[in-house]
């Protein structure tokens, strides 16, 4: 077999792409504390008094009362003020996973951080599933209207609609993704607090249930499909989310029976086919590199075919490998069609540095038909992702906000783009907002540490409020990318 021999002062697999290399060094540092700053710019709900992102206040404080529940907390999944329970689970997954993973590289400051992040988002959730066996809340927040104004968190007048799914219609998607947020969540917290982590994991064997027993799309639900679908409708089928989920009760718990699910339906669940793609709506991909850590670690061999899966993935990555490969801009970001580029960045990169640590714990290559490729190439491609992002691409300009010299100024962020509470105390209408998102001045607030969603194709960016698939940040681009960081942060010196 042929081994793949790679030189680190010259990588030469963006050359490929035309995309000349720098030798800029970054504080990766920095940037892994902004990423997780972040997190405190999109929180919904009663402010602690150690909030550092100043220009934020209280909001959405009734939330779940048409419901007579405590729906309050939780993230607001991007630029707007809805509650979206199937990306904001996503995010917990990747939050907790990025603990799991690299928790041990951070320093105790971010990792308290981290932490906190994490629990903020758990916490919600926890509420979420409250009323289980029979009800499930998926989201809070009309999107339509909301979507029809701009103004900030703190000012909503349009209606906090709590979105309910009773048992027996489904919600497969959602509660198996919950499943997953709240297991991996168990596990990242075990140490630290293992009172909170049993109640994460019980709750989370209840959600699974109900995503099992009642199973279907939560869009397929007439009473709330015209409101989730233009949004965060799932396009792939949930089957993926119930395999998602049984793997991480499987990793939460140790339960064989959570090993025969995943074993058992992955061909009736469709997910026998090799992706190469990671997501908030698509867990193919990551699933597959999670399990295959049963087979490298634990001789796990009737997974095999899991392991076969993210091997394949993994290959698609690599260009000197035979077979498909996944498309790069000329600049040599991961590209996929559609927005916010940088979701696929993020995760793939995670993804990338995670399989890279399981082979190397088991002194192991990747195999690509009659190449081996060494887990330190791996680590050198999502490198290539991060360091993109952070400003070595064509533009010269770093992706998050408040990193580098140059960065997005003009994000599609209604609280960053508005005046502060303390600069306008008084109050902003849903049409009052429009001036201040066709302005064409810098947004007032700075959101430090937000990943927007990045340039397309042909690596090219605009400084557009309005252009929302490439100027809006969202919680689900940082989440993978907190653990990336981590990473790269204990290791500058890494080329």
């Amino acid at each position: 077999m042929m081994k793949l021999h790679l030189n680190p002062l010259s990588v030469i697999f963006f050359f490929l792409f035309g995309a000349a290399m720098s030798s800029k060094q970054h504080d990766y540092s920095d940037a892994l504390s902004k990423s997780i700053l972040f997190f405190e710019g999109q929180r919904s709900g009663y402010l602690p008094n150690d909030q550092r992102v100043p220009w934020r206040r209280n909001s959405g404080l009734s939330d779940g009362w048409t419901h007579n529940t405590d729906l309050t907390g939780g993230y607001y999944d991007a630029g707007d003020n809805v509650k979206f329970n199937f990306p904001m689970a996503f995010t917990t997954t990747m939050l907790a996973w990025s603990v799991i993973e690299f928790g041990e590289l951070m320093p105790p400051p971010e990792l308290r951080n981290a932490l906190v992040a994490l629990r903020w988002s758990s916490d919600y959730l926890l509420k979420s599933v409250s009323q289980l066996p029979n009800r499930i809340f998926v989201q809070v927040g009309d999107p339509i209207a909301d979507h029809n104004c701009w103004e900030r968190p703190e000012d909503m007048d349009t209606p906090r609609t709590a979105y309910v799914v009773n048992a027996p219609n489904p919600a497969s998607e959602v509660a198996g993704e919950i499943t997953a947020a709240l297991s991996a969540a168990s596990i990242a917290v075990r140490s630290s607090d293992p009172g909170y982590s049993q109640t994460l994991l019980q709750n989370a064997v209840k959600t699974f249930q109900f995503a099992d027993m009642h199973r279907g799309a939560y869009s397929s639900n007439d009473d709330i499909k015209n409101d989730v679908c233009p949004f965060y409708c799932d396009f792939n089928g949930f089957q993926d989310e119930l395999l998602w989920g049984a793997a991480w009760l499987r990793k939460a718990t140790g339960d064989e029976s959570y090993l025969s699910y995943i074993e058992s339906n992955r061909e009736p669940f469709g997910a026998s086919e090799n992706v190469d793609e990671f997501g908030w709506d698509n867990k193919i991909g990551g699933l597959n590199v999670l399990v295959s850590k049963e087979v490298i670690a634990g001789n796990m061999y009737n997974l095999e075919a899991y392991k076969a899966s993210a091997e394949s993935f993994m290959c698609s990555l690599v260009p000197e490998s035979p077979g498909q490969h996944v498309e790069y801009t000329p600049g040599g970001l991961l590209y996929k069609p559609g927005g916010s580029q940088l979701q696929h960045a993020t995760t793939i990169s995670f993804l990338l540095l995670v399989y890279a640590q399981y082979l190397s714990r088991s002194s192991l290559s990747l195999n690509c038909g009659s190449l081996s490729v060494p887990p330190d190439h791996l680590r050198r491609l999502a490198k290539k992702q991060v360091d993109y992002i952070l400003g070595e691409n064509p533009m010269g300009l770093s992706y998050m906000v408040g990193y580098g010299e140059r960065y997005p100024k003009r994000i599609h962020h209604r609280g960053s783009s508005l005046p502060s509470i303390v600069d306008h105390p008084g109050t902003i209408g849903c049409k009052d907002g429009s001036v201040y998102f066709n302005s064409t001045e810098p947004n007032p607030n700075v959101l430090i540490g937000a990943v927007v969603g990045g340039p397309e194709e042909d690596d090219k960016y605009d400084d557009d409020r309005s252009d929302f698939r490439k100027s809006e940040p969202t919680t689900y681009i940082n989440a993978p990318f907190v653990g990336v960081l981590a990473y790269f942060a204990a290791n500058p010196s890494f080329s």
